[in-house]
């Protein structure tokens, strides 16, 4: 019995979603390794999802994981727009969150490819006019 073509879309984001959480984990694993402390995994709220909050003194770091065929396909599919609904979901976290008020803010990429070491992008990008900390 062949699955309704509903089912295998399902089954294909379920994958993806798989793949996403896998390359969460591997992006934290590398982070603790450079002496980050993670705070949250996907964080979710109204504004936005945050991959990674991590700590690391007194730097607060919303860290974007994508994973892709190649690296460069991973640093292109952070849009405009997915950088904006992270900064908002930033100053979501922050207001949550006033113990980290005094932190200084950055925002990061761990890129992930097949049979590559993650990169980590620091100060991957920072909030435009209309998406102020």
């Amino acid at each position: 019995m062949t699955p309704a073509p509903g089912d295998q879309a399902s089954a294909g984001r379920r994958a993806a979603y798989k793949r996403g959480r896998n390359a969460e984990w591997r992006a934290a694993l590398l982070l603790r390794a450079k002496g980050y402390r993670i705070l949250a995994r996907g964080y979710r709220c109204r504004a936005g999802e945050i991959d990674i909050v991590a700590r690391r003194g007194a730097l607060l770091v919303a860290v974007e994981v994508k994973a892709r065929a190649d690296l460069t396909a991973a640093a292109e599919a952070i849009n405009p727009r997915q950088r904006i609904r992270i900064a908002r979901a930033m100053r979501d976290f922050m207001a949550r969150n006033r113990n980290f008020a005094d932190c200084d803010i950055r925002f990061d990429a761990v890129l992930m490819a097949p049979r590559r070491w993650p990169r980590h992008i620091v100060d991957a990008w920072r909030p435009g006019d209309g998406e102020q900390m």
